[in-house]
């Protein structure tokens, strides 16, 4: 059973148990302005599981895309990615341990295959200090579903990592007691970082056992919880079960609720019983096709090649929910990905581009599964192919300075000359430094902080009076461009595609400026119906007001905001018509025209006047209100 089977296996089997699937949501959520990624399988049910109704009703399940960029300095090893698949399946108040612990337990070993007598667990310690007792209940139904198969199953008080490195494990046991820095779920993370008035609760995790032969003696005796090599998680169960009052103190929730998560790479990595998640089926053809173009081996050349394959499946996935390659957000942290994963392929002798062969086995890996990945194929490879060009020349050029520093080592105003002058992000030029043993001068940091701080000043200078939302001033000039601005915006989300979403604005007295991402020119047909529709609305004379609402209801209603915008917990939305003429609903501080009739005034009329590319994936067009 490969990982693509896994993961249908797993709907299924939970389908089955009166579950539904629900559909994944993208990498970047817009309604959670926290994080610039989903991060967990969890993350986009976090409302539901507070206590929000969810549409589907009380069972779910899925397979969640995740990525977390704080990994990527991991990815290399044997078991870290950027990326990667959750299986998930969550009880709202429904059915709790006893049918969560035996349904996956079962899944595993019955569905997957998977050997019972690998298969370890822990539990949650209890803490006395809190009032939270040892979560009995849980272990004592692992017991049993262990002896059903004839294992013997004792039970381990462990307490932190710390101490099940100095103990180990001893004959027999496969039921661990952890304390809260392992087995306790909340937002805040531990007991004492609980937030007030959040359900909270012990988790469950299931490790599979590698074998003794995969254990770092350097991190103590092999458990469970160690860092080792020896296990690896694969699944955990969180029972929420407490809230935690005013006080400080917990009490019982009535309605508990089952937050579940497993690692579909891991899940089959266990599958093949291999530690190594870079061959199983979602993985291995992309180090094939590697070592293709290389003509170099994964054995000899397995970082790199593990690097790279990571990186461009996150990569993918990041082109497919709308993102392309930019400076900041969520767009630096794919260029970033982009440019590692050039640079570890020039260790692979790979210096000609190579995303063209890559990108497609990527896509067509999850193309059956996830329509949109085989829909939006082509676009993919093109944005992905196009920042693969224009990287390639500025490494070149930021390969030959740095090999200037190789005797003299480099300070941190060099670092920022390299990433200001050749684009190299300063994570990139710090690994380089390592990796050949440059010496680099004594935080350097502190250098290179100070010169973005001088980069940051000139930049508020240059921008100084400007309004949120890129407005240049507040006369009735400003307001009617900004107006027009929206109604754009609207229009090209209907001519040229649900996908365009704003990267930047700025609107003066005489002219606005949009920036918005898509591959390739908008053509003169789209900019003409574009102005049609914009000055359709116009003519309609459609009322513009706002309101205030809290910033999850503004998403779910349809608002549509500025790419990575962070917001608070209320926003004012800007709605232009009304019923079926509602043409506008967007997030917006203001100021606008009363209505649309007022962009007419004087005979004026809404034109593009030209279409342009800003940035690699990004287009910008700018227009007026001209008196015809």
């Amino acid at each position: 059973m490969n990982a693509q089977e896994i993961r249908n296996a797993y709907l299924q089997y939970f389908k089955q148990r009166q579950h539904e699937i629900i559909a994944r949501a993208p990498l970047v959520l817009k309604n959670d302005p926290t994080t610039l990624f989903t991060g967990s399988g969890m993350q986009p049910l976090l409302p539901y599981l507070l206590g929000k109704t969810h549409p589907a009703g009380v069972r779910l399940t899925d397979s969640q895309t995740c990525l977390r960029a704080q990994d990527i300095e991991d990815v290399g090893d044997n078991r870290h990615t950027t990326f990667f698949e959750m299986l998930g399946n969550w009880s709202l108040g429904d059915y709790f341990k006893e049918q969560q612990i035996r349904w996956f337990f079962e899944f595993l070993v019955d569905v997957v295959g998977l050997n019972p007598h690998k298969i370890y667990v822990t539990a949650f310690i209890g803490d006395a200090a809190n009032g939270i007792p040892r979560d009995d209940t849980a272990a004592t139904i692992w017991q049993q579903v262990f002896n059903e198969r004839g294992i013997e199953a004792k039970i381990a008080e462990i307490g932190s990592q710390a101490d099940g490195d100095a103990r180990g494990i001893f004959s027999g046991e496969r039921i661990f007691f952890y304390d809260d820095g392992e087995n306790w779920w909340s937002r805040g993370g531990g007991l004492d970082k609980t937030p007030i008035g959040d359900p909270c609760g012990p988790d469950s995790e299931v490790f599979y056992d590698f074998g003794p032969e995969n254990h770092d003696e350097s991190f103590g005796k092999a458990h469970p919880a160690s860092d080792s090599g020896q296990f690896m998680e694969i699944g955990n169960q969180v029972f929420m079960q407490y809230r935690r009052l005013e006080d400080g103190s917990f009490e019982p929730l009535e309605k508990m609720n089952v937050d579940f998560g497993g690692g579909l790479e891991r899940i089959a990595a266990a599958r093949i019983n291999s530690p190594d998640v870079f061959k199983i089926s979602l993985l291995w053809p992309i180090i094939e096709k590697l070592q293709d173009i290389s003509g170099k081996q994964y054995n000899e050349y397995t970082e790199s090649m593990r690097v790279i394959a990571d990186h461009l499946r996150a990569a993918v996935f990041l082109a497919v929910d709308g993102v392309v390659p930019a400076n900041k957000e969520q767009g630096y942290v794919m260029r970033r990905l982009l440019r590692r994963a050039i640079r570890f392929a020039f260790d692979l002798g790979v210096e000609q581009n190579f995303f063209e062969e890559i990108v497609p086995v990527i896509a067509d890996l999850y193309a059956d599964d996830y329509p949109e990945v085989a829909q939006k194929r082509d676009e993919v490879i093109a944005v992905l192919v196009k920042e693969e060009k224009v990287f390639r020349q500025t490494l070149k050029k930021g390969l030959k300075q740095l090999e200037k520093y190789t005797t003299t080592g480099v300070s941190g105003d060099e670092l920022f000359t390299l990433y200001d002058t050749f684009g190299f992000p300063v994570e990139l030029s710090t690994e380089e430094v390592r990796k050949q043993n440059i010496a680099i001068s004594s935080d350097w940091q502190a250098e290179f902080d100070a010169k973005m701080a001088e980069q940051r000043q000139r930049s508020q200078t240059a921008a100084k009076g400007t309004f949120k939302g890129g407005l240049e001033g507040g006369t009735m000039a400003h307001r009617k461009l900004h107006t027009a601005n929206h109604l754009m915006y609207a229009a090209l989300k209907q001519v040229v595609g649900e996908h365009v979403t704003q990267h930047g604005s700025n609107i003066t007295a005489e002219r606005l400026r949009f920036d918005f991402n898509n591959d390739g020119k908008v053509t003169r047909e789209q900019l003409d119906e574009v102005e049609r529709r914009v000055n359709e609305w116009i003519k309609w004379d459609l009322p513009v007001s706002y309101k205030e609402y809290p910033t999850a209801q503004a998403f779910e209603m349809g608002a549509i905001g500025a790419f990575g915008d962070r917001y608070g917990d209320t926003v004012k939305v800007y709605q232009m018509g009304e019923g079926e003429r509602r043409v506008s609903f967007e997030i917006c501080g203001g100021p606008h025209a009363d209505s649309t009739g007022q962009l007419a005034e004087e005979g004026a009329r809404f034109k593009i006047t030209k279409e342009e590319s800003s940035s690699s994936g990004i287009r910008r067009v700018k227009a007026v209100l001209v008196r015809e």
